[in-house]
């Protein structure tokens, strides 16, 4: 793995990650890791399971109980995951045990389910290796929260892409409201704060940008923008 280049981009939710990953990797035509989805599709899991309370039920504030962190451990185990490009969007799909869940994960319910399963050690654990088998030639581009800290440590290119909580709010009530679905602004911004409070202050492998890592905040850049910084930095170290 050692000899595969890995450009790692991390950051919060909604601060465009996903979008510049795919971005990047089709610029470079490398491998893609929505690590993201990963967390997502576990935790959507375990609530299909019964192992995680619905957001809206009071004990899903609470800690997971040990024996519900172990359950969604072996569930973690279980689960066989494929990522395929869909041939209209475009667009990284993930097949779980064969069925497509990518409606299902990109709800705001499944970025709070994430969070949770995200905290707990062992199942870090057990997607670690996963997660680096993703590192295949001619390259990786890997789109988390721990890629550059943790995951691929060694990566020459990492990136920590943020934004203010109320301008990732925004985004996502414009993708809501574009998609015809109905969202409501404080409720949105609440959700990214507390999920950026527990991202931040968990135990195991908080967000928190590598020490090497460039760090760019596109509250006020285009898409674009951001993709040219990314590229600019990345060609100087990988190609």
């Amino acid at each position: 793995m050692s000899s595969v280049p890995v450009i790692t981009i991390d950051g919060p939710s909604g601060a465009g990650k996903g979008t510049i990953a795919q971005m990047v990797a089709s610029h470079f035509d490398w491998h893609l890791l929505d690590s993201g989805a990963l967390y997502r599709i576990l935790g959507v899991s375990a609530n299909h399971a019964g192992l995680i309370p619905a957001v809206d039920e009071a004990s899903f504030k609470h800690d997971l109980s040990v024996n519900q962190q172990q359950n969604i451990t072996s569930l973690a185990t279980e689960l066989s995951i494929e990522f395929v490009i869909n041939p209209r969007s475009k667009e990284v799909e993930p097949l779980v045990n064969s069925v497509n869940l990518a409606l299902q994960i990109r709800t705001d319910d499944a970025a709070q389910f994430a969070s949770k399963v995200a905290a707990i050690g062992s199942v870090r654990d057990a997607l670690l290796d996963l997660q680096k088998n993703f590192a295949k030639p001619p390259g990786l581009v890997a789109d988390g929260r721990d890629m550059g800290t943790v995951v691929f440590s060694e990566a020459k290119v990492k990136i920590f892409l943020t934004a203010s909580a109320k301008c990732r709010a925004e985004r996502r009530y414009q993708q809501l409201i574009n998609k015809g679905v109905g969202a409501n602004m404080r409720a949105l911004l609440q959700s990214i704060e507390d999920r950026d409070q527990r991202d931040q202050n968990r135990s195991v492998s908080p967000l928190v940008p590598a020490a090497d890592a460039l760090v760019i905040d596109s509250s006020e850049l285009s898409i674009e923008q951001v993709f040219n910084q990314v590229i600019d930095y990345a060609s100087e170290k990988v190609v």
